[in-house]
């Protein structure tokens, strides 16, 4: 298998049957597969990987990005997971990064194959053998039914949920405008997916003997510190770090960055 400084991997086409795709970076060893929180925006999903050594490789989840929306019933960890995991062999990756619903489709993958990664970054945990709890699903329910108004109102009731959680001294530039723009695509899995867990047990992943970072935030209204704490009191090889913030992908990059590369640019 070869990997270029750009594009697809071994000559192999990079798109799954679900829609989901991905672009490489970069060529050598380390793989590291990253994977976006659900409604990422294109530039969000590719933060995770600057800096990282070796070859990284963003995946596109389908109904993101240029990535094709998928068909009906397709919005549930398993499937994700499903996705995740198949992408993952294809382009031979060693280590995985993962956000939010990306994070818990690599929890799930390592509950069922503990030894899969040699490294794992779990970021922002959205949950682990519970769903969302009952604030954080209205959330999601209004940004559902935002979504599903945006072609009557243009989008005006979504961007103004999205713009309604950002931390106010963050340069997030044309950032509420595109995410609500993906988020108009997604209504069926802001419906399904804070209804749901990644595992059944959290003691599931007790056989992960993988080196793990669990990246939390203290104060982010969609990703409740506590799964990251419980997460990363589960692993065995995990270490914790928690951001006192609300959006630290988006006000502490330069921290994150340099904590990713820490962690998975250690030989």
């Amino acid at each position: 298998m070869t990997i270029g400084s750009t594009g697809t991997v071994g000559g192999d086409h990079p798109e799954l049957a679900s829609g989901a795709t991905w672009r490489v970076h970069g060529s050598g060893a380390p793989v590291t597969l990253v994977v976006h929180g659900l409604g990422a925006t294109e530039g969000e999903a590719r933060i995770p990987a600057s800096g990282l050594r070796g070859t990284r490789v963003v995946l596109t989840l389908p109904g993101h990005g240029g990535a094709a929306n998928p068909a009906d019933g397709y919005w549930s960890y398993k499937r994700v997971a499903d996705d995740v995991l198949e992408a993952a062999d294809r382009v031979g990756a060693e280590r995985a990064v993962g956000v939010s619903l990306g994070a818990g489709a690599l929890t799930r993958i390592a509950a069922r194959n503990p030894a899969r990664f040699e490294r794992l970054v779990l970021l922002l945990p959205a949950a682990l053998d519970q769903p969302r709890g009952g604030e954080v699903t209205e959330v999601f329910d209004r940004l559902a039914a935002g979504a599903a108004a945006a072609a009557e109102d243009d989008g005006e009731w979504l961007r103004a949920i999205v713009g309604s959680g950002l931390p106010d001294d963050a340069d997030v530039g044309h950032y509420v405008e595109q995410r609500a723009a993906t988020l108009r695509r997604l209504a069926p899995a802001l419906r399904a997916l804070p209804r749901q867990a990644p595992l059944d047990d959290s003691a599931e992943l007790s056989a992960v003997a993988s080196p793990a970072l669990v990246i939390g935030a203290a104060s982010d209204p969609l990703h409740d510190r506590s799964v990251a704490e419980r997460l990363a009191a589960v692993l065995p090889e995990a270490r914790l770090e928690v951001f006192d913030s609300a959006a630290p992908m988006l006000d502490r990059r330069a921290e994150l960055r340099k904590l990713l590369t820490g962690f998975l640019n250690d030989r």
